[in-house]
């Protein structure tokens, strides 16, 4: 395939870079079989001790010059990147949809996050702003300002296997750190792949190496990074499980951790809603991605006036859902990661029909010609109760479950009454729902949106929920200061010097 050739992958890959310096290491080589065909594309060598070491000694010499480089200059080489990217895109785009699983088109849209991401990095690269405030004391001056913390590490998942990469390394770039990723298992190709984009930018700039460190590997090399005392920062993009291990083992040596993990998002659908509006929406929230994204829509909780109205609407909707390789852009959905992807899919079926579940789109895994990878299913639509302990869980995969409401307060409860707490939507022409689902004692999510969906974040928002979903936030707004420290500074320009309280001492 002529786009693993321009992104340099080749059938055995060295998993460990410092930046400028490919390793072979003793590691177990991780085998990536498509989802699309079942096909293997290439291997990649583990990261072993010793390699880790490596790029942990290299990353700490190069942050020492890197972090004395002019932020804007930073940012410079950022843009670069950004221009690299929109020239990789086509081949980078098609790696992310054959590798992942993704329509084509997602691909691409990821490859775009990217590049959107250096563009908003390079803004912010000059904007990097501190308070000034007015001391209580005469001729004192005081303000603060923001320093890179050091050492970021990246832990990122197989359903955006570059994009939130980029969220995270961008802006702590930028910001003045230097970033070791360890992507998915399940994705480590195209981990590879941008390595070698980041790494033609770094040459021509003469970036310190270690600046952009790459550490492939299974959840050992992820432990690796979360004890590790000289990483202050471990960012962390995956499982409530997954998060809330990284989460204790950061938190016991006191480092920072930046949780995003899993997410049972809903949209509520008003009696006063534009139904049109919000079946699309409920249909793009819920099968794209095949129902891998931690913002797909897991939950419809529709008024009981328009409930058998859209009900009856997804239904003919599925039925036109096209299902097969997503690099064919006629189909709307593509295959699940894995056979284990799978598994968890039907488990999840049966878990809703025991408790009590009637489908009115029944699912099934997929096979014959175009399926042997085994990992294509068939998105369904359950009627359910709120309460139901497969409804409170995040599967991920496309089961969508339908729940009914009366009053707008029993709706926000309804979305309110899950453990996770990422994205939200309620679709209503009622100004007055629309701004008590915002308000204080509206939605509990990090993401609340009226009239579109639950998935589709742009950058300039943070991006982040609360409760099991971690409480981080990446991306846009101000988080980049979750890649710095705060420090707040008084100069006194007198020739006094007083002290707290009135103390003074008779010299």
């Amino acid at each position: 395939m002529d786009f693993l050739a321009q992104l340099k992958i080749q059938a055995s890959n060295a998993g460990v870079s410092t930046g400028q310096t490919w390793i072979n290491t003793t590691g177990q080589p991780i085998a990536s079989h498509s989802p699309v065909d079942g096909k293997l594309i290439g291997s990649v060598q583990a990261a072993d001790q010793a390699s880790y070491e490596t790029v942990i000694a290299k990353a700490q010499e190069a942050f020492l010059a890197w972090r004395q480089w002019p932020a804007p200059k930073r940012g410079e080489v950022v843009r670069q990147i950004g221009e690299a990217l929109r020239q990789y895109k086509e081949p980078l785009g098609k790696l992310v949809s054959y590798e992942m699983g993704k329509s084509l088109q997602e691909g691409y849209g990821e490859v775009q996050e990217m590049i959107d991401i250096c563009d908003f990095a390079v803004g912010l690269s000059r904007q990097l702003h501190g308070f000034t405030m007015h001391s209580e004391r005469p001729a004192h001056r005081m303000y603060e300002q923001w320093h890179p913390l050091g050492l970021v590490g990246i832990i990122s998942a197989f359903n955006f296997p570059v994009a939130v990469w980029s969220w995270n390394t961008m802006l702590a770039w930028v910001c003045g750190n230097v970033c070791i990723w360890k992507p998915s298992e399940k994705t480590p190709l195209c981990a590879v792949a941008c390595q070698h984009i980041v790494e033609e930018v770094f040459a021509k700039n003469n970036v310190p190496e270690g600046v952009c460190g790459l550490v492939v590997g299974n959840r050992e090399v992820g432990e690796w990074l979360s004890t590790d005392t000289r990483v202050p920062l471990v960012s962390a993009t995956g499982s409530t499980r997954m998060g809330k291990a990284v989460g204790a083992a950061v938190g016991a040596r006191l480092g920072k951790a930046l949780l995003e993990l899993g997410g049972n998002n809903a949209i509520i659908i008003s009696k006063d809603a534009d139904l049109d509006i919000a079946v699309m929406g409920a249909i793009f929230g819920a099968v794209g991605t095949a129902g891998q994204r931690c913002t797909t829509t897991r939950r419809l909780i529709i008024h009981e006036d328009v409930y058998d109205t859209i009900k009856n609407k997804l239904v003919n909707a599925y039925q036109q859902l096209s299902i097969g390789d997503p690099l064919d852009q006629k189909n709307h959905v593509g295959p699940l990661i894995d056979t284990d992807a799978v598994k968890l899919y039907q488990q999840s079926i049966e878990a809703c029909k025991k408790e009590g579940g009637t489908f009115v789109v029944e699912g099934g895994v997929l096979e014959g010609t175009g399926y042997e990878s085994g990992c294509y299913v068939k998105p369904c639509i359950a009627e359910a109760q709120p309460h139901y302990a497969i409804v409170q869980h995040e599967t991920f995969a496309p089961i969508l479950y339908l729940l009914k409401y009366k009053t707008i307060e029993e709706a926000i409860a309804i979305q309110n009454g899950v453990p996770q707490g990422l994205s939200s939507s309620i679709m209503t022409l009622n100004l007055r729902e629309a701004e008590q689902f915002l308000s204080a004692w509206g939605s509990d999510c990090g993401i609340a949106n009226v009239n579109i969906g639950t998935s589709g974040a742009e950058i300039g928002g943070a991006f982040g929920g609360e409760k099991e979903t971690g409480g981080g936030r990446e991306s846009g707004s101000d988080a980049w200061k979750a890649y710095m420290r705060r420090q707040t500074n008084t100069i006194n320009y007198s020739t006094q010097l007083p002290l707290a309280q009135g103390i003074k001492f008779d010299l």
